[in-house]
């Protein structure tokens, strides 16, 4: 019995090493190290040359946008960065916080310190933890001096009194205190470190990637402690109800078999030719951050992201709507309720063929949301519509999520993705609802 009792606490304290002892995020590379010990190059943090001799504020508000701090923190029908909006985990729905420069209900009493330590560390002036909605495991990376540009332009801002709303966390994920080991653990003092044995373009890429756009937070998994497994870096992840696809290079779920200028395409305009669409929190980043990219920052982005080792995604035949798990295959009878909805509904602009009479952006032939056996995404579309605006006028897509019930949604998506792409997703009305719970506002 004793000794039962002493393997059972050896595999789980082998198991708690296993947790802690993940790589970094930049820990993929095998590029053999440099002759010299060291090699001049040009310092990857900051802004683009461009902007070098640019003023703080305006250094700080390119920051801002790479690092994609509006999207987070604006609520619908509220002042830009005056926080409120509900971010959902699996563990509850947190509300992000008011950054404008009020000084009782933003940030405009802090010093550099507390919004260093704040940004990097997850620490409030308070003494209180922030939770992981707040990207430090990431912004861990960013240098002080870019920090306190953002922070500058963040005060030159026109102030906005939105007093904080209260997260809905059940025990023990509202004792804040808990916060404080979880950073320890998965939030080391680690800065931005220039790799000398890959170009400055490479290291710019990284910096952008880890620091400020914080790719990693939506498409790599997690692990059950809900922090980056990087051993599936760039994998893919459901994050707030939505499936953030595989971006390493693995040529059948990643993006290793996209063109560079499809890469590029998606990442400045939000549409790439043959690939589909972005939409939902990807078609956010791009409109509030990628887009307002320098188009050497894209390209350096592109040399990093084609450097990630392939990593290939466990796809199921329904939807992951929590982050740690997958939903078994499950198989649900085809009929022609999803045909007649599409007929009624969606032909028009998406075309008998899925080839769109009116826009590529409408297209569906060669969609990532149609070719996912998941469906996620392209429910989460006819759920909520696509507010982007698209070239020429074209209007968006109207959200469907008050118009059709949960079974109409479920079985128009399987049409869709088995008519189109290349395996029909098995969606259920149980699907469909879990989904919107998801992305509820």
């Amino acid at each position: 019995m004793i000794r039962m009792a002493m393997v059972a606490a050896l595999a789980v304290l082998g198991f708690a090493v296993y947790l802690l002892t993940g790589p970094g995020p930049l820990d993929f590379n095998r590029t053999p190290p440099v002759g010299a010990a060291s090699v001049p190059m040009a310092d990857p943090t900051g802004v683009p040359a461009s902007l070098a001799q640019a003023s703080l504020i305006v250094r700080g508000e390119y920051l801002a946008k790479a690092a994609d701090c509006v999207v987070c923190h604006t609520a619908r029908g509220r002042a830009p960065f005056a926080g409120g909006l509900g971010i959902r985990l699996p563990f509850g729905t947190l509300y992000s916080s008011n950054i404008t420069p009020d000084r009782r209900t933003g940030i405009g009493s802090f010093t550099d310190s507390q919004f260093l330590a704040a940004v990097r560390r997850g620490l409030r002036p308070d003494g209180a933890h922030l939770y992981p909605a707040m990207p430090v495991t990431s912004y861990r990376y960013l240098t002080d001096a870019d920090a306190l540009a953002i922070k500058a332009y963040l005060f030159s801002l026109q102030p906005v009194s939105t007093p904080a709303k209260a997260n809905q966390l059940p025990f023990p994920f509202n004792q804040r205190w808990l916060m404080g080991l979880w950073l320890v653990l998965f939030n080391p003092d680690r800065h931005f470190t220039p790799d000398l044995r890959e170009s400055a373009q490479w290291n710019r890429g990284a910096y952008l990637a880890e620091a400020l756009a914080h790719c990693g937070e939506c498409h790599t998994p997690r692990n059950l402690a809900f922090a980056l497994d990087n051993r599936r870096k760039f994998g893919g992840a459901i994050t707030a109800g939505w499936h953030a696809y595989n971006i390493s290079s693995d040529r059948r779920s990643g993006i290793g078999a996209w063109q560079d200028t499809q890469v590029l395409a998606y990442l400045s305009v939000g549409h790439a030719q043959g690939r589909g669409t972005a939409a939902g929190p990807m078609g956010e980043a791009v409109d509030e951050s990628f887009s307002k990219l320098a188009p050497e920052d894209l390209q350096a982005l592109l040399v990093y992201l084609r450097t990630i080792p392939a990593v290939a995604e466990v796809s199921t035949g329904g939807p992951a709507i929590q982050t740690a798990s997958l939903w078994p295959l499950r198989r649900v009878a085809t009929t022609d309720r999803g045909r007649k909805i599409y007929a009624e509904a969606c032909v028009g602009c998406h075309g008998s063929t899925g080839d769109s009479p009116i826009s590529p952006y409408a297209t569906l032939t060669g969609a990532r949301a149609v070719n996912d056996p998941q469906g996620t995404n392209a429910a989460q579309i006819v759920i909520n519509g696509m507010t982007r605006t698209t070239p020429a006028g074209i209007p968006p897509m109207p959200p469907f999520g008050a118009v059709y019930s949960d079974e109409d949604i479920a079985a128009v998506v399987n049409f869709v993705t088995g008519r189109f792409g290349t395996v029909a997703a098995t969606l259920d009305s149980g699907d469909i609802a879990r989904l919107r719970r998801q992305t509820a506002q």
